[in-house]
């Protein structure tokens, strides 16, 4: 008798797919969620474009789970609707108030574009979000640089990062830090070969 020539799935392979499937749901429940905000507002799509600098076709794929939103897309898109990002992410955010947040009930986020941002504190009543980014080799927060609401501030823990701010471009070495209004036109960029971690705090100011 001849054996078949088709191999059964490796783990590695049915745990992947399994990943594949997981963020397939996220992005289209961030999406809905997406959507769901900006009609409860009576935004337009260009009207969340002007606030934010993406294309409204950009938002519309967004909006249908038909691409992966990065850091830079949510921040900005959750600024624009009056929300903090936690707000447009699946599951349901730790209750507020108590003084310690147990690491594994920090929310945590992955994009296709090599960046997790974990979710420290989301200080509703302050409107204070801490957060830490982790940046995989040659990754990057937007593609280009986008505009919102608030201030923010940046720390490398490890590693160099660059942020393109307005017209300037700044590379930050390990220690360093950065404060920046975020309605100027801003991005942050890994150009390099290995992994850097930084800690990142975005205020919500009227």
């Amino acid at each position: 008798m001849s054996q078949s020539s088709s191999a059964a799935p490796t783990q590695e392979a049915l745990s992947a797919d399994a990943n594949i499937d997981r963020a397939a749901v996220t992005v289209k429940a961030i999406g809905s969620r997406v959507r769901q905000l900006r009609l409860q507002r009576n935004l337009t799509l260009q009207a969340v474009a002007d606030l934010t600098g993406l294309s409204p076709s950009l938002l519309s794929l967004v909006e249908r789970g038909k691409t992966s939103p990065s850091i830079g897309t949510l921040i900005a898109v959750s600024h624009a609707l009056g929300v903090h990002m936690g707000d447009l992410v699946p599951g349901n955010p730790p209750p507020g108030g108590a003084p310690v947040l147990r690491a594994s009930d920090q929310r945590k986020f992955s994009t296709l574009q090599g960046i997790v941002r974990t979710i420290l504190r989301d200080d509703r009543k302050r409107g204070l979000e801490i957060a830490i980014e982790e940046y995989s080799p040659d990754s990057r927060s937007a593609d280009n640089k986008l505009h919102h609401g608030g201030y923010e501030y940046g720390m490398i823990l490890e590693g160099t990062l660059t942020v393109d701010l307005g017209g300037e471009s700044y590379d930050l070495e390990t220690g360093d830090s950065i404060a920046y209004d975020s309605t100027l036109p801003h991005r942050v960029i890994n150009r390099t070969d290995t992994p850097v971690r930084a800690l990142w705090v975005n205020l919500d100011r009227s």
